[in-house]
């Protein structure tokens, strides 16, 4: 099958067209061939030799696609070969053929294309186990979400206001902040020119927020939160080291959390797989909510979609076209 490689840490230019054997299932598993691969941030760090796949994951990067089920792997029921689904992968996902647990595929919402359906997983599995399971997102509560223009960001965006939450998104520049707008949030805030903490304050504070900056945005974080307010951190792309102010977090009694999806068991994930069907699954089918599709990119040019993606000029998000 062809798939494109990391031939040694780098940058995008290390990102290589290669030839490798089909992958077989194994028990729960499944055997996709995919059309679509989805680009993540998670995919330049593994690029980049910052995060290692789990034991037993594919080398290849890769962490969602949607095509068709080619093969089944032992044990595997409610499934058949032909069935288009759009699955969350433990990597893999740059390339023709990929083996995903059978509890972590979905189907393809009705009226998506597989695409827009490549584009779900990773976004939506890890905004719902952060913002509605760990953060505890509730209607009417106040909801900040750094990096609102990226794939992230507009899942968050987008499923916090349909549930009815009041979100307000940072993002870089004012066209980008304009674009979160347009997707639900109540106020779009130019982080080169705004000070988000200054605006949440003004609205009582925020009552989640989601990071993925991380550094010099924790202390930030915690001025901005309202009393009994919630911090999810989810990356931390400006470094994992902060000083925080423990007696603001005893006396305001806030919570400070955080995780991280790809080493999460598959039974951890096979729940979010099934509050996903379950909660917003007809909300993507409706047309409530869509994904935000920024570029797509030949598999073979995947390195120049991970210079779009590093790009900082991204709004939603990058799939590769691989059938």
């Amino acid at each position: 099958m062809r798939a494109v490689a990391i031939s040694r840490p780098g940058g995008p230019e290390v990102l290589v067209p290669v030839t490798r054997p089909l992958p077989e299932p194994g028990p729960g598993e499944v055997r996709l061939r995919l059309a679509y691969a989805g680009v993540n941030r998670p995919d330049a760090l593994q690029r980049a030799g910052a995060y290692a796949p789990p034991p037993g994951a594919s080398d290849l990067p890769g962490l969602e696609g949607a095509g068709t089920i080619d093969a089944l792997g032992p044990g595997v029921t409610g499934l058949n070969a032909g069935d288009e689904v759009c699955a969350l992968l433990p990597g893999g996902g740059y390339a023709e053929y990929a083996l995903a647990p059978a509890a972590h595929c979905l189907p393809v919402p009705d009226g998506l294309t597989l695409a827009q359906a490549a584009a779900l997983p990773e976004t939506f599995f890890t905004v719902w186990s952060n913002v509605f399971d760990r953060g505890r997102l509730r209607a009417g509560e106040r909801f900040l979400v750094h990096g609102g223009a990226s794939g992230i960001g507009t899942t968050a965006i987008q499923l916090a206001a349909a549930l009815g939450a009041r979100v307000f998104a940072t993002a870089g520049g004012e066209a980008r902040a304009r674009a979160c707008e347009s997707l639900g949030a109540e106020r779009g805030i130019d982080r080169h020119a705004e000070d988000f903490e200054t605006i949440l304050t003004e609205q009582g504070g925020a009552d989640l927020i989601l990071d993925m900056v991380g550094g010099p945005y924790l202390p930030r974080n915690l001025r901005a939160l309202a009393d009994d307010g919630r911090l999810v951190q989810i990356a931390f792309l400006q470094g994992p080291k902060s000083e925080i102010d423990l007696n603001q977090v005893m006396r305001r009694r806030l919570t400070v959390t955080g995780s991280t999806l790809r080493p999460q068991s598959v039974a951890q994930k096979a729940r979010i797989a099934a509050d996903l069907r379950r909660e917003v699954w007809p909300l993507l089918a409706s047309g409530r909510i869509r994904p935000v599709m920024d570029a797509e990119f030949p598999l073979e040019e995947a390195a120049e979609a991970h210079r779009r993606l590093e790009s900082n000029a991204v709004v939603g998000k990058i799939v590769l076209r691989i059938a």
